[in-house]
């Protein structure tokens, strides 16, 4: 009877061998929604994969998803390719996911965007940042293949526009698993050779092609760089991380050797144009010195400087006698009051302001004599107090209170016994 019975693990194997072994679940196609997702540290991916009625677990390995050029989120709309297995341990089917797409959207696109939004955020698009193109470059390094029509294109316009530049050529990959490395290597070495400014370009193609200079690592680097770098990648209509990173976006190889040199013939023209200014600045300086000279040598000053001498003579002269006049006329007023206070009365005879000060004292001390209420108590007048405050009506007081009646030669103490139309 027992032999009827198997374990749970072997029950999973063989359920396990036969998904396993079903060709129909080893390459299966789905379409549906990510949820539940989970980037392990280890670089492995966890998920859900749904639609409206059912879900199945998936996992995709960091080999598999280090391929992918987006990352995964909840709610994002995929296309996936996987096999469908057992996990021994849960007993749970799941789908290992070989590779991952984006539903109704390419797959480098949606790297490009969200790769754009991420440096954007962080602010390496800022115009803050851009470097400004010299004017007159002497070295021009050239980052890009050694062959091929972009790197024709970019000697010959320097060449027939400012045909005096240097130009040094850093060759690299431009595409291509490799090309990303490359064009780090050459970068780096070029922003360390004393350039002017930098070209890093190539040709047109697809996007798969122009993918290298929508890498990550070679947009750091083109931030990163001291020397100015001009981007020109593919055609007009073709856009890629490194033209929002550069300083100086050009639509073509060809349009960003015209915006690294200028044209031989308008900058001699320009010279041109500055003599002649130059020069007619200088003449217009010189004939207006002429004419300032001219003028001063006719001067009056220049023709009779002793007759500037004695003016500022006869000048000097009057304001010194007004200056004496006016000390004059200070020095009478001061000496008239001085005689006015010698001669007052009070310099020849000082007591009597003694004796004013003496009876106006006296005539004050006789007003406040009149006002002592000592006075009125020693001519028979008595003062009452209730609590130290003097009384002076009978709503002062009631019966039974204690008052203290002053006299001249005393104070007595005594209880209200009546209060009566004014009479105690």
């Amino acid at each position: 009877m027992d032999d009827k019975y198997i374990s749970v693990t072997a029950l999973t194997r063989y359920i396990k061998y036969k998904l396993d072994n079903d060709k129909n679940l080893q390459e299966v196609y789905l379409r549906g929604e990510i949820s539940n997702f989970k980037a392990h540290t280890r670089g492995h991916y966890y998920f859900t994969i749904k639609d409206e009625n059912s879900r199945i677990n998936a996992i995709m390995f960091s080999f598999n998803a280090s391929k992918i050029k987006f990352i995964p989120e909840d709610g994002m709309k995929v296309l996936v390719k996987g096999k469908i297995s057992v996990f021994e341990s849960t007993g749970n089917y799941q789908m290992y996911v070989e590779e991952m797409l984006e539903d109704g959207v390419g797959n480098l696109h949606i790297a490009f965007e969200q790769l754009k939004k991420k440096l954007e955020q962080e602010g390496l698009f800022d115009s803050k940042y851009k470097k400004e193109i010299p004017k007159i470059p002497m070295k021009v390094g050239i980052v890009t293949a050694s062959t091929g029509a972009a790197v024709k294109d970019i000697l010959s316009t320097i060449k027939r526009r400012f045909p005096i530049c240097k130009t040094i050529l850093f060759p690299c990959l431009v595409q291509g698993e490799l090309a990303k490395d490359d064009i780090v290597k050459k970068l780096d070495i070029a922003d360390n050779y004393g350039l002017d400014v930098i070209i890093l370009g190539r040709g047109g193609g697809s996007i798969e092609d122009l993918w290298p200079f929508n890498e990550e690592v070679v947009a750091r680097k083109v931030f990163s760089c001291k020397t100015p770098i001009i981007s020109g990648v593919g055609h007009q209509i073709d856009f890629t991380i490194c033209d929002f990173v550069a300083d100086v976006r050009a639509e073509t190889p060809t349009g960003a050797a015209e915006r690294a040199v200028p044209k031989l013939s308008d900058l001699l023209l320009e010279i041109n144009n500055n003599e002649v200014r130059l020069t007619n600045g200088i003449k217009r300086i010189l004939d207006n010195s002429k004419l300032r000279l001219k003028k001063l040598k006719e001067s009056y000053v220049l023709k009779n400087p002793l007759g500037l001498y004695e003016i500022k003579e006869q000048k000097l002269d009057n304001i010194i006698d007004k200056l004496n006049t006016c000390i004059n006329a200070m020095l009478y007023t001061k000496n008239s009051k001085l005689e006015i206070i010698k001669n007052s009365i009070i310099f020849k005879d000082p007591s009597i302001l003694y004796e004013n000060k003496l009876k106006r004292n006296n005539h004050l001390i006789e007003k406040l004599e009149i006002l002592n209420p000592l006075n009125a108590l020693k001519r028979g007048y008595t003062i009452t107090k209730k609590d130290g405050k003097c009384i002076s009506n009978i709503d002062g007081v009631k019966i039974n209170d204690n008052v203290n009646i002053s006299l001249k030669d005393g104070e007595i103490k005594a209880k209200v016994m009546e209060v009566k139309n004014g009479e105690c």
